[in-house]
C-alpha cells in the first residue's frame, strides 16, 4: 500500500457541490486492474480516475499524460467530465502542458486535445459514430422511460467512445418529469441519454399537463439550485444502470455526442450551453461550441473540493 496524491472536484460548476464530482488519483503507476475498480467502486462517484504517464505511442503524439476512467461497475474508454477534472487535477498538481493554453490526454480512446478557451478549458469531442435505431429495439427502452413514442422527436445510437442511446424529447417538462425503471434499463443493458430544446412545443397536450403537475408538486419536495439566471439552451439527463449509476449528475461524452448530433441534423446550433443534474439538486452546465474545421468542443468550469493523498 502506498500513499498517493489524490483530488476530489467538482466539475461543470463554478459552484462546489453543484456539478459532478471526481475523484482523481495523481500517481496510478503500479496499481492493478483490480485495485482501480475496487477503489472507483468505494468512492461510490459515476467516476474516478488514475493519472499514468503515456505510453510510448502517446509520448510520442504530444501526450502530457495518460488516464484511466472507472465508473463503480466498468472501466470506460472515454468520458467528458473525467477529461476535463483529470486535467484540472493535473495542472493544479503542478502539472505544465508542453504547449501554452493546450493539453493532449492519452486514454482508451487515443489521443484528446484539450484547449483554453475564454478563461474556461473545452475538450474537442472524439469522433462520432451514429445510427438509427430499429423501432424494435426502441419500444422496450421507452417503456422503461416511461416515454410514448409521440413524445420523442429523434433518437440514433451515440458512440464517441461510450455508446449511448440518444433520444431528443419533445420539450422540458417532459423530460423533467421521468422516473425511469432502472432496473428494466440494466436488464436491457442500455444507457439513455435525453435531451429537450428549452423552446421545444409540447406535442401531447394532455400528457405535458400530468407531467408538468408531477414536475411541480416534486419541485417543493427538493431543494434545487437557483436557475434564475440560467442561459441553458438544452436541457439533459442520463440514465446509465448498466455501469452502475440511476442517473448522472452531468456527462461531458453524453453532451459531445449529443452536439454531434444535434447540430448536424439541424435541431441545434452552436454555440450553446446545456444543463444537467435539475433533479438531482445540481446545476451542471456544459458549453458547446463549433470551430471552423466542424470540430466540437465541450468547455465547462472545475472547482476543487478536497486535496490529500490516498492509501493504495
Amino acid at each position: 500500500m502506498t500513499q498517493r496524491a489524490f483530488q476530489q472536484v467538482d466539475v461543470f460548476t463554478d459552484t462546489a457541490f453543484l456539478g459532478n464530482p471526481l475523484a482523481v488519483v495523481l500517481d496510478g503507476e503500479g496499481l492493478s486492474d483490480a485495485q482501480m475498480q475496487t477503489f472507483a467502486a468505494w468512492t461510490q462517484l459515476s467516476e474516478t480516475t488514475f493519472v499514468l504517464p503515456p505510453t510510448p505511442e502517446g509520448a510520442a503524439g504530444g501526450a502530457d499524460y495518460r488516464v484511466r476512467i472507472f465508473t463503480p461497475g466498468a472501466e470506460l474508454p472515454f468520458a467528458g467530465h473525467p477529461t476535463l477534472g483529470t486535467a484540472y487535477a493535473w495542472r493544479q498538481a503542478g502539472g505544465q502542458p508542453q504547449q501554452a493554453g493546450v493539453l493532449v490526454q492519452e486514454c482508451a480512446v487515443g489521443l484528446v486535445k484539450l484547449k483554453l478557451t475564454q478563461q474556461r478549458w473545452a475538450f474537442a469531442a472524439p469522433p462520432l459514430t451514429r445510427q438509427n435505431i430499429p423501432a424494435a429495439e426502441l419500444a422496450p427502452v421507452l417503456a422503461a422511460l416511461g416515454l410514448a413514442a409521440s413524445e420523442v422527436i429523434a433518437s440514433q445510437h451515440l458512440n464517441n467512445g461510450p455508446h449511448w442511446l440518444g433520444l431528443l424529447v419533445n420539450d422540458v417538462d417532459t423530460l423533467l418529469a421521468l422516473e425511469p425503471d432502472h432496473v428494466a434499463l440494466k436488464r436491457l443493458g442500455t444507457k439513455v441519454g435525453l435531451a429537450a430544446r428549452r423552446t421545444a412545443a409540447t406535442t401531447s397536450p394532455t400528457t405535458g399537463l400530468i407531467r408538468r403537475a408531477n414536475r411541480e408538486a416534486r419541485a417543493f419536495a427538493q431543494q434545487r439550485p437557483s436557475l434564475a439566471n440560467d442561459p441553458t439552451d438544452l436541457e439533459v439527463r442520463a440514465f446509465a444502470a448498466p455501469v452502475g449509476i440511476a442517473e448522472d449528475p452531468v456527462t461531458g461524452s453524453l453532451n459531445a455526442s449529443l452536439a454531434q448530433w444535434l447540430i448536424a441534423d439541424g435541431h441545434m446550433s452552436a454555440p450553446y450551453s446545456a444543463r444537467q443534474g435539475t433533479l438531482l439538486g445540481r446545476a451542471g452546465q456544459v458549453f458547446l461550441s463549433q470551430d471552423d474545421t466542424g470540430q466540437i468542443w465541450v468547455g465547462g468550469d472545475v472547482v476543487g473540493c478536497i486535496q490529500g493523498h490516498v492509501t493504495l
